[in-house]
């Protein structure tokens, strides 16, 4: 073909198009989900900002079947148990603020609102902003309670403590194996007279039976810290840490995380520390030398079609970000595990 008539086809076909008219079938789909009206999209910066873009539903958290829907994004904005900086009980805020993720992935090929039913129902009720320990059985009713209406969850912390007790109930039935991306391994033993601490979760997820620990891969580990998590070896996880991970290795890494965990039940958790502190500042254990937001991406997309029940993102802390990139690059994340959860086996 000519150039002339190259450019006669793409006038005959283009040149009265709206930006709303979509011919590719896999694209028409997801546009479909976009535009109202011909060419009308919803104003990025207008209207009430949700977790994701999602419609916000609060009220979905006092009905018996959670509104029916599939996925319930959700805040759990405690932040008690950390041992540096507070902060990260504004990181579901921060993220609801984030306009613009979604609601394609271009390397997935999935629009997961368009597949499932998401809602953002609001953040966990809580008795106490000061009691750690009532925050805990708190968040681990509301999640069984969740769980037993069938419905994933989705979760933005909050320090990393709230995934224990989300385990135990995402877990009661039978544990699960985890993908955990993190500077820390989050393994250590009580501190200070607390089993809730925001560095041992998933000591406490294992021994309470929830989770399995040799379908158990951590991911980015790094620091000083590292004399704190034999538990991690000894109960059989995998540890990866952040020197193993680059541009040549992430293939190699992606299919040994998929071996470990496997074709049963796997949660998603991810640390925003996990980061390297000069694309993400905003948290509370920033270690330098960590991942970048590429690779962490290339990591999460590599598990296509993995059987993901549920995730996390935690430790987003916007206060000691001048910018939103923080925010941005968690809420992304949240973004692909929500695609990961629409590739999940039926």
């Amino acid at each position: 073909m000519d150039d002339q008539t190259h450019i006669k086809m793409l006038r005959e076909k283009y040149e009265n198009a709206s930006g709303g008219d979509i011919f590719d079938p896999h694209f028409k789909k997801v546009a479909e989900a976009q535009f109202t009206g011909g060419d009308k999209r919803k104003w990025p910066f207008a209207g009430v900002p949700t977790l994701l873009d999602a419609p916000y539903n609060p009220d979905f958290i006092n009905l018996p079947d959670f509104g029916g829907i599939d996925v319930a994004l959700i805040g759990v904005p405690m932040d008690l148990a950390v041992t540096n900086r507070n902060g990260s009980r504004f990181g579901p805020r921060a993220l609801r603020s984030v306009e613009r993720v979604g609601p394609y992935d271009h390397v997935l090929r999935v629009s997961p609102m368009s597949e499932m039913k998401v809602a953002d129902i609001g953040d966990v009720p809580m008795r106490s902003r000061y009691d750690l320990a009532q925050c805990h059985a708190d968040i681990e009713a509301f999640y069984r309670s969740l769980v037993s209406a069938g419905v994933k969850p989705l979760s933005v912390g909050g320090d990393h403590s709230i995934t224990s007790s989300i385990l135990k109930a995402v877990g009661a039935e039978e544990p699960v194996g985890m993908i955990h991306i993190d500077a820390h391994c989050d393994t250590a033993g009580p501190y200070e007279g607390t089993k809730f601490q925001h560095g041992g979760p998933f000591r406490l997820a294992v021994l309470d039976g929830v989770l399995d620990p040799r379908r158990t891969i951590q991911i980015g580990i790094r620091g000083a810290a590292e004399y704190l998590w034999e538990f991690s070896y000894e109960s059989g996880m995998t540890v990866i840490h952040a020197e193993e991970v680059g541009e040549a290795s992430i293939p190699r890494l992606i299919e040994k995380a998929r071996q470990i965990v496997g074709n049963g039940p796997t949660y998603v958790s991810f640390d925003i520390d996990s980061v390297d502190p000069g694309f993400a500042p905003g948290t509370g254990t920033p270690e330098v030398g960590g991942l970048q937001p590429r690779e962490v991406l290339q990591i999460l997309r590599g598990l296509d079609a993995l059987n993901i029940i549920g995730g996390d993102v935690v430790e987003v802390a916007p206060q000691y970000d001048a910018t939103s990139n923080t925010a941005h690059i968690a809420a992304q994340v949240l973004h692909t595990i929500l695609c990961l959860m629409a590739k999940a086996p039926k």
